[in-house]
């Protein structure tokens, strides 16, 4: 399948992007001041907003990811959340971040939230780029928000259709007409 940038319409440029992570990296790092958090990264997608973040943000930390998955290839989530990979550090005791690319249905994030919540974390916080309420089938705590967006599939910096896409440096809406 041949995939055409010209259904692409910009939605944040590679400039805006780059001022709200580096306000979102200076919050936390107020936030956070002396606690030393676990970050952790949802991958595939969050990626390029994951390290922009991880930057922006002055404090000591330990990194690591989580891979899932609730998409199969399309625009729409199956519902179904796969744990991919998990974690390779402790959080007990510690305060973690969540860090993801885009919340849509919820579904994603509440299950990573309750795994992660059983293992006792001193807090659990998220922070997600992108939010779209609209389409929440289950509600979860976002505590710290890029951009809240209606209800558009949207490509670029991170989030893909079918794997292409991710290394746009801007956020665009995806026409598929």
């Amino acid at each position: 399948m041949v995939m055409s940038r010209s259904r692409i319409y910009p939605l944040f440029t590679e400039e805006q992007l780059r001022v709200r992570i580096k306000e979102l990296g200076e919050q936390l790092t107020k936030d956070y001041a002396g606690h030393n958090p676990v970050v952790i990264g949802l991958l595939n997608g969050v990626f390029p907003f994951f390290a922009d973040l991880t930057r922006a943000m002055d404090l000591d930390m330990d990194i690591t990811f989580m891979r899932v998955s609730s998409y199969g290839g399309g625009t729409d989530s199956t519902g179904e959340v796969k744990i991919i990979h998990d974690l390779d550090k402790s959080i007990r005791g510690r305060h973690a971040l969540i860090v993801e690319d885009i919340v849509d249905t919820g579904l994603t994030l509440h299950k990573v939230r309750k795994l992660l919540l059983d293992r006792e974390p001193l807090s659990l916080k998220i922070v997600s780029l992108l939010d779209k309420p609209s389409r929440r089938r289950v509600e979860v705590p976002v505590d710290y928000i890029g951009y809240s967006i209606e209800d558009h599939f949207v490509v670029g910096f991170g989030l893909d259709l079918d794997g292409k896409y991710r290394n746009l440096p801007y956020v665009g809406i995806y026409n598929p007409a």
